[in-house]
């Protein structure tokens, strides 16, 4: 596989989007990681911090559908999937389709609705279809998720069952900028928005393309075992009472796949998977203790990585 094309395609949405995002490289490298995938990624931060700023300019970006959501308690299912109406025109039903028949979803304060609202995204998360009074529709592809949620502010909130989390293939969290790089922000943002003049530099075909790559990227044996090793400490620790899923180890060797083509090489090192774990796994586990959850759970894969002994092999060969 030529990996230099992969690099070159996401090096282009990545300078596009950061003429917008300020100092956020490593977190735009995980987003475009998660759409060569087919992943979806949970934005986890205080408001302000510019988690729809950045969904929006991934999504201009790429010369695709985007559609956004905002949350709300009384958001109903059919708000999201569409529903069936009779026609009296036409003197039949008729489906009229919901914003997820998109191919990029902005989810913005997904806890801010009912656990009800939030199952109806399960299924188009997982299959890439949905299913409305019986009939099943496929989704347009690409189809890439961002929800947000902001982790302070929990009055009037749900928070995302196991099951729902499970679907997410990164959780991320913004961070604030540093003093140099929110400067760089008030010059960048005085006169103008530059998201207005954000042109797409990426199509949806190239986009599945480069998704269809991904899988020729080499993992060597001894890296497929390192990663499930970490796997089986997540089921074996004290510390947590449900550990990770095969779909989540399916998904994790997916995305240091995605990681290391969008970093111009052809086959995954241990310190990929050791960079990629905390943002894969630390939100698919189920602790003991419910108290500050994410911090707790980042410390626990932390500690699992800090254990399990790292190969060393020639990870570029296949022999």
């Amino acid at each position: 596989m030529n990996t230099s094309l992969v690099k070159e395609t996401a090096d282009r949405i990545k300078k596009n989007i950061e003429t917008v995002i300020v100092g956020k490289s490593d977190i735009i490298d995980l987003l475009l990681t998660a759409i060569l995938v087919g992943g979806h990624v949970l934005l986890e931060d205080v408001p302000g911090t510019g988690k729809t700023m950045l969904a929006k300019s991934l999504a201009r970006s790429v010369d695709a559908d985007f559609k956004r959501i905002q949350f709300t308690p009384d958001l109903l299912p059919s708000d999201i999937t569409g529903l069936s109406y009779y026609n009296q025109k036409a003197g039949e039903f008729t489906f009229r389709s919901g914003p997820v028949f998109t191919n990029i979803l902005l989810a913005d304060e997904i806890n801010r609705a009912t656990p009800r609202t939030q199952s109806s995204l399960l299924e188009c998360m997982e299959e890439k279809q949905i299913t409305v009074d019986g009939e099943t529709r496929s989704l347009h592809l690409p189809f890439f998720v961002i929800a947000t949620q902001n982790p302070v502010e929990t009055a009037g909130t749900y928070p995302l069952p196991e099951a729902q989390l499970d679907r997410f293939l990164m959780q991320i969290s913004m961070g604030y900028p540093n003093p140099a790089e929110e400067l760089q922000i008030l010059n960048r943002f005085a006169a103008q928005n530059p998201y207005t003049l954000l042109n797409s530099v990426c199509s949806a075909k190239e986009l599945i393309s480069m998704q269809q790559h991904i899988t020729e990227v080499f993992v060597h044996p001894a890296v497929k075992e390192y990663l499930i090793a970490i796997i089986s400490q997540t089921r074996n620790s004290q510390d947590i009472t449900l550990g990770i899923s095969p779909r989540g180890s399916i998904a994790f060797m997916k995305a240091v796949q995605a990681y290391a083509a969008v970093c111009g090489a052809d086959y995954v090192t241990p310190d990929i998977v050791k960079k990629l774990a905390p943002y894969c796994l630390a939100h698919r586990i189920m602790l003991r203790t419910s108290y500050n959850k994410t911090a707790s759970s980042r410390e626990i894969i932390d500690a699992i990585l800090a254990q399990v002994p790292v190969p060393t092999e020639d990870w570029g060969g296949k022999g």
